[in-house]
């Protein structure tokens, strides 16, 4: 059973027209499934605007206000309710996220870890953490500004690590590394997953997620568009299923680097059908009247009629 799962999951918001007197409904994320496997890193790629982040957000409770959510996000197989998120989240389920301003800027890095340490002993956990993580032992004593960026998301590792979180969910943790810190942070992940966790890797960067994901989530403006394996990523792609897969795998330098006609349509203007047809070479009056859903494939799982 995953450890986590995502179905149908729609989020919308609700905004005002420039005049501030109607409003209009937006909907970044429409029809996503995902599911992560306790023991696996699953990692979403997608470009900007696809939903990634969103759906950090989602699992965590920590949309806006105005955002309006359907669908159903599971735990170790029960439905998350606000109630039982509250009890869960910095303790089961953490977040490593995606800007270092979310450390408190007036309180040292040290006492801010040991706020979310499991265990009698939070100094001696903190600072085996820290050991863990190659923060020296003054570190603790610094506050935020005195980091340099990689030990800041270090630091953001530790305290979504400490808890013993069993779901770590990790908002882009490694842009603007340096990459002897991005591979470390990467190998960091994957030893969580060894251990146990289950790891969701939220990222642009097809080629860091491919270091150490067991499988991969292709986003599209705001949903699924294709789960496959990790070395499903390889070669020409061939073993791909969706087209946008495909594109994405062939625009890296090494692999053709091939651009993709068009643009990723916005949430105020999706089109009918299929998300991707009016990029898609494929795409027939199938595509525009219905989309089509999420079906099982060669191992994977895609979102497109003609994938075989």
């Amino acid at each position: 059973m995953a450890l986590l799962e995502v179905d149908n999951l729609s989020v919308s918001f609700t905004q005002y027209d420039g005049g501030g007197l109607g409003q209009h409904s937006v909907q970044p994320i429409t029809g996503l499934h995902l599911k992560v496997e306790a023991g696996e890193v699953m990692a979403v790629i997608g470009s900007s605007g696809s939903g990634k982040s969103l759906l950090a957000h989602a699992i965590m409770g920590i949309l806006p206000e105005n955002a309006r959510m359907s669908g159903t996000i599971r735990y170790d197989g029960r439905t998350m309710s606000a109630e039982r998120l509250n009890t869960l989240r910095g303790k089961e389920i953490a977040l490593v996220p995606q800007s270092v301003n979310h450390l408190d800027p007036l309180m040292k890095v040290g006492a801010q870890v040991r706020t979310t340490a499991a265990g009698p002993e939070p100094l001696a956990a903190q600072r085996a953490i820290f050991k863990r993580y190659r923060l020296a032992e003054q570190t603790e004593r610094l506050y935020p500004f005195q980091l340099s960026g990689g030990m800041a998301r270090r630091v953001l590792v530790a305290t979504a690590t400490i808890s013993g979180a069993r779901l770590i969910v990790a908002d882009e943790p490694t842009p603007g590394m340096h990459p002897d810190d991005m591979a470390e942070a990467l190998a960091t992940f994957r030893e969580l997953a060894d251990e146990g966790c289950a790891v969701l890797l939220i990222t642009h960067d097809i080629e860091a997620a491919l270091r150490i994901a067991d499988r991969v989530a292709v986003f599209y403006a705001g949903t699924t568009v294709e789960i496959a394996l990790a070395a499903d990523f390889a070669d020409n792609g061939a073993q791909l299923r969706h087209p946008y897969s495909k594109a994405l795998w062939q625009a890296l330098p090494q692999n053709g680097f091939l651009p993709l006609p068009g643009a990723q349509p916005g949430p105020d203007n999706l089109p009918p059908g299929c998300l991707f047809a009016p990029r898609c070479a494929a795409a027939t009056s199938a595509c525009t009247d219905d989309g089509p859903d999420m079906r099982d494939l060669r191992g994977g799982s895609v979102r497109c009629f003609h994938a075989s």
